[in-house]
């Protein structure tokens, strides 16, 4: 290991005023996605299941449509899924990460050379 720290983009799409997709809520739809619930996604993330459903309401009310339907518990039990929206945005989200990060990619090299040993 070098020593040195990690260094990265953080990627926040400002989709309109106020409306803001970023890492957090990303991770928040991909752990809904893998866990197949939002309790599952947030002790994925360390996240409280409170913070979550906060998360999830705000992304649902950001789009036209809900990203996140959730099922409530019970005999059959509940259980969350990303609508075809949902999908589509965590998917698109993704996309627009990996491209920045192909085109950054030498340019935060260079700036990961300079950094002072730490």
């Amino acid at each position: 290991m070098s020593g040195k720290p990690a260094v990265g983009i953080s990627l926040r799409l400002d989709l309109a005023d106020g409306i803001r997709l970023g890492p957090g809520k990303a991770d928040v739809l991909e752990g809904i996605q893998q866990t197949g619930s939002i309790a599952g996604a947030g002790r994925k993330l360390g996240m409280s299941y409170k913070r979550v459903w906060g998360i999830v309401e705000e992304l649902n009310g950001m789009f036209d449509a809900p990203l996140v339907e959730a099922a409530k518990g019970g005999k059959a039990g509940g259980g969350a899924t990303l609508s075809p929206l949902g999908e589509a945005v965590l998917a698109a989200y993704r996309r627009v990460e990996a491209e920045t990060a192909r085109a950054a990619a030498r340019e935060l090299a260079r700036l990961r050379r300079r950094l002072a040993a730490s």
